[in-house]
């Protein structure tokens, strides 16, 4: 049995159990109709209208464990009436899915935000491009040793101006016993030929440390200079009076 199928037998199943329900009991007219539960295996669900008759739904699925799974995009062209299937090794949990034109294309861009945990909270992002029926998947850069520095998850993604912007916390160390500095490490990610390019926008705590730490350093080392020199011509003023007056 081919995903489709299963898909389709499970969406049943779902209006099955809903026609199964007491319709005997009443309705308040000011309550709001919840948000229905997910049937097994399925965990996340999310559709994105990028235009009229193009719909893309990203789920993700898979029993036994909450840390590993995949996922599926489900390409609903309705004007050409196609419908095709991307499908993935998922890591972690989807938190959110995201919809660009990044590179001014014309063609959309399908992100998908995962949270995993090791020894430290981290996060995955699985990004394709779409033309007309064919995806592209798109190599996501991962941090550098420069940008992992004090990292330990808690990432916020959002689109800016065509941009994608990550932010996160900064802790002292990467140890579980790290204590958060206060300070944010922002990211910016553009695409280009189906290639991320990513740069700093933040200027991280502790280069502002070190930086007023030279500086006050700088300013204390002339005035211990300045302080010394002074106390020199004292004793010397001192020595000459001294002397002219052993003279006289």
């Amino acid at each position: 049995m081919n995903f489709k199928n299963y898909l389709f037998i499970s969406a049943i199943g779902i209006l099955i159990a809903g026609c199964g329900s007491d319709d005997k009991k009443p309705v308040a007219n000011n309550t709001v109709a919840a948000k229905p539960a997910l049937m097994q295996p399925f965990r996340f669900h999310k559709a994105i209208e990028v235009s009229p008759g193009q719909t893309y739904d990203v789920v993700s699925w898979g029993r036994g464990s909450t840390q590993v799974g995949a996922f599926a995009i489900l390409h609903s062209d309705s004007s050409k009436m196609k419908y095709t299937t991307t499908t993935g090794d998922l890591d972690g949990t989807i938190t959110d899915v995201y919809n660009a034109d990044m590179d001014l294309d014309g063609n959309p861009e399908i992100l998908i935000q995962s949270k995993g945990k090791d020894t430290v909270n981290y996060a995955r992002i699985y990004a394709f491009e779409f033309n007309n029926n064919d995806a592209d998947k798109l190599d996501f850069p991962k941090l550098t040793s420069s940008q992992r520095k004090g990292y330990r998850g808690n990432d916020n993604f959002y689109i800016k101006e065509g941009k994608l912007i990550r932010e996160f916390p900064i802790y002292a160390s990467n140890d579980s016993l790290a204590k958060p500095t206060g300070a944010k490490r922002q990211l910016e990610y553009s695409l280009r030929s189906n290639n991320f390019t990513v740069k700093q926008l933040s200027v991280d705590s502790a280069l502002i440390k070190t930086d007023q730490q030279a500086t006050k350093q700088e300013v204390k080392q002339p005035e211990q200079k300045q302080t010394v020199s002074k106390s020199k011509k004292r004793k010397q003023t001192e020595t000459r009076k001294r002397r002219r007056r052993h003279r006289d």
